[in-house]
């Protein structure tokens, strides 16, 4: 049976690019379901399926962590894997759908639950927000926030991999990745209509009229936003969107690639610095595994 994937909101389980790739398990937080009961579906998802990567973003309210770790720790399970991700809830259910789908080929549970950092380094996640006023986790420049308080005023933020913001409609754009992806949409409570100026063409939503042209994305996929999305962002008047490598091979040529250590405490194969299912890390050297390979030649250029 394939490694199970789970998350921690149903807004992060994103519809299955083909008719094979599994679903996510929904792992609901304390005040949806008892700790007892919650016991029980990991155990026998654990006995089902063997292994479980549980995704969730680093600023998932601390009772829902809590509720993960008393988990494994009440189950005594070395085969439950807690990655927390610092990326906002979209690009988290990308990154889901991405590891659900390498969850079918012959990556071994270590190497796939480490594969989520690794992947993360290649998806390029943004919103368009009518307000970046209580915007923390992306630097935000005085004359930005004090802009963010005209009526009408829009911002196109980039807050990984690189953090960069720009107002929507003016001359600059985002910078777009230099691989070919396709980029998921979530619309949240804004209307990104209406940009009169030159460089937006009529009525376009921002987003998908201008932003993925200049990306030169021709897929995009519209989905539910996220709950957790307006407390990431600062807003709730936001679009949210997340470009991401699609094709299953170039994911599986990526993890591929990066070479593979055996975890020294609990023997799980993994990729990178540290493991993903006991947290210890690899033993510095000098023939420390880099993360990131040194050079991209998977990746298909537009």
């Amino acid at each position: 049976m394939p490694t199970a994937i789970a998350v921690t909101g149903r807004e992060l389980v994103l519809p299955p690019p083909d008719g094979q790739t599994p679903s996510a398990v929904v792992l609901r937080p304390p005040g949806e379901q008892p700790l007892d009961d919650a016991l029980a579906e990991v155990a026998a998802l654990l006995d089902r399926q063997g292994h479980l990567v549980v995704l969730y973003p680093a600023a998932t309210a601390p009772t829902v962590v809590r509720r993960l770790h008393t988990l494994r720790a009440v189950l005594e399970s070395d085969r439950m894997a807690l990655v927390p991700l610092e990326l906002p809830p979209l690009a988290v259910a990308v990154l889901a759908r991405q590891l659900r789908q390498l969850s079918l080929s012959d990556v071994s549970p270590g190497v796939l639950a480490c594969s989520a950092r690794l992947l993360a380094h290649y998806i390029h996640a943004g919103a368009l927000l009518g307000s970046v006023a209580r915007l923390d986790r992306v630097p935000v420049g005085l004359t930005s926030h004090v802009k963010s308080w005209l009526p009408g005023t829009h911002f196109a933020v980039l807050a990984h991999p690189t953090p960069h913001l720009v107002k929507a409609g003016g001359d600059g754009m985002l910078p777009a990745p230099s691989y070919t992806t396709r980029m998921t949409v979530a619309a949240g409570a804004l209307n990104s209509h209406g940009y009169r100026d030159g460089s937006v063409a009529g009525r376009e939503d921002w987003v998908t009229g201008a932003l993925a042209p200049a990306w030169g994305i021709r897929d995009v996929e519209l989905v539910e936003p996220s709950a957790d999305s307006a407390r990431w962002w600062g807003t709730a008047r936001l679009i949210e969107f997340a470009a991401a490598i699609p094709d299953l091979s170039v994911l599986y040529q990526l993890v591929a690639s990066v070479r593979r250590e055996e975890c020294h405490w609990c023997g799980f194969e993994l990729i990178g610095d540290r493991c993903a299912f006991c947290s210890a890390p690899v033993p510095r050297g000098d023939d420390i595994p880099a993360l990131i390979p040194p050079h991209r030649p998977v990746l298909t250029s537009r």
